[in-house]
């Protein structure tokens, strides 16, 4: 369907399923088989840039949080590896008439695995599969796993997608911490696919050998085990790897020259403008009073917290806002010392300044210098509103 060749008469809507799979450069020639065609993408987990064009406006987005009937949620759990554990993982689901997935993702050493496995359980059926096979050997491997005449599969992540057996309730997964985030939840999607309860196992190596980012993710998978998790699997993806490129066909990463937030301000208002709605232009103000602004280091000890503090004080758009945050500081920490208050003090002094159109503010050997823009229109009233609203020691006569 890729292909440059193919033609179609009346294309109205191309709809992918497990978006995950599939390539920017893909779903964009998708979307240019026709110029005005629909598209409608599915995926228990999204992929960072297509979940950042939902939240973004870009793209509409629902939710499908009603699990099938008599599903039940999947009992995840994070160890380290072991024998023993495999052992009795295999042997509890054999002992219910199931089977088994045990997944590891190395070609050259599968059947060392599968020769460890078979050593552990030898009365379990077992059988090898992965992506190196020839189709019609691979064929008949899935074909006698689905019906039972093998209690074990070793694979490798060929059956991430599309595979669905419902007497396979159980998932091991070797050296869990080499996958990300949405792969750990596609494969443990395929246990779990009918009323009995299923088992994933994601085996690790010594704790200390983990990567901080591998610990994250392992935390989730092993946190978001409930039915319809999807959603917030994907959004920690997100987090996690970044929202990539917009404009280019990178699908994560962070962003090196823009920070998110100035990101996301711009998009909002590029979104806004190509829904035709207004969008007033922004006034950045220059302050220069002189005046302590820090939150010390004696008041909020914890670096995060204080950075989320300054972001929250700087993103407030009115004084209703910035009066919640104070006393939700206030209330936190303690009394407020004077720096801080003065911190507050200046967030409003340049919303107000925004508003009334003011380029700058700047403390001079006279008094109080502010610079307008061409638009500016300030009243006697703003004025004086927004006199009030400077730290004492700067109330000398302005000029202008």
């Amino acid at each position: 369907m890729l292909s440059k060749d193919v033609r179609f008469k009346e294309l109205g809507i191309v709809v992918v399923d497990e978006e995950q799979r599939f390539g920017v450069a893909h779903k964009e020639r998708l979307k240019h088989l026709k110029k005005r065609v629909d598209v409608l993408t599915l995926s228990a987990t999204p992929i960072p840039r297509t979940l950042n064009m939902s939240l973004s406006g870009l793209r509409d987005m629902s939710l499908i949080e009603t699990p099938p009937r008599d599903r039940l949620a999947i009992q995840t759990q994070v160890v380290q590896f072991s024998e023993n554990v495999i052992k009795s993982a295999i042997e509890l689901e054999l002992g219910r008439g199931g089977q088994v997935f045990f997944i590891h993702n190395r070609v050259e050493t599968i059947e060392t695995i599968a020769a460890l496995v078979h050593r552990l359980v030898p009365q379990a059926r077992m059988v090898v599969g992965h992506g190196q096979m020839n189709e019609k050997e691979m064929e008949r491997v899935m074909l006698d796993f689905i019906e039972h005449k093998y209690d074990v599969l070793v694979a490798t992540t060929i059956i991430e997608n599309g595979i669905d057996i419902p007497r396979a309730n159980t998932i091991i997964i070797n050296r869990a911490d080499q996958y990300g985030l949405s792969q750990l939840y596609q494969l443990r999607g395929r246990v779990g696919r009918s009323n009995r309860r299923a088992y994933a196992y994601l085996l690790i190596p010594g704790e200390q050998e983990l990567s901080p980012i591998a610990k994250r993710r392992l935390s989730a998978i092993r946190e978001f085990s409930d039915l319809g998790a999807g959603f917030r699997i994907a959004a920690l993806d997100l987090e996690l790897r970044g929202a990539g490129n917009l404009l280019g066909g990178q699908q994560s990463g962070h962003m090196d020259a823009l920070g998110f937030d100035l990101y996301t301000q711009m998009l909002e208002r590029t979104v806004a403008e190509l829904r035709g709605e207004a969008v007033e232009d922004e006034t950045s103000v220059t302050i220069n009073l002189g005046v302590d602004v820090a939150i010390p280091d004696e008041y909020i000890n914890d670096m995060g917290q204080r950075l989320r503090t300054y972001k929250r004080v700087s993103s407030a758009r009115d004084e209703e806002t910035l009066s919640s945050i104070r006393n939700e500081t206030q209330d936190r920490y303690g009394r407020l010392p004077e720096s801080v208050e003065q911190l507050f003090g200046y967030a409003l002094l340049r919303r107000l300044a925004e508003n009334l159109a003011v380029l700058s503010i700047d403390r001079t050997a006279e008094g109080v210098a502010l610079k307008f823009s061409e638009k500016a229109r300030i009243s006697q009233r703003n004025w004086l509103h927004l006199l009030t609203k400077m730290p004492a020691e700067c109330l000398l006569q302005p000029a202008f």
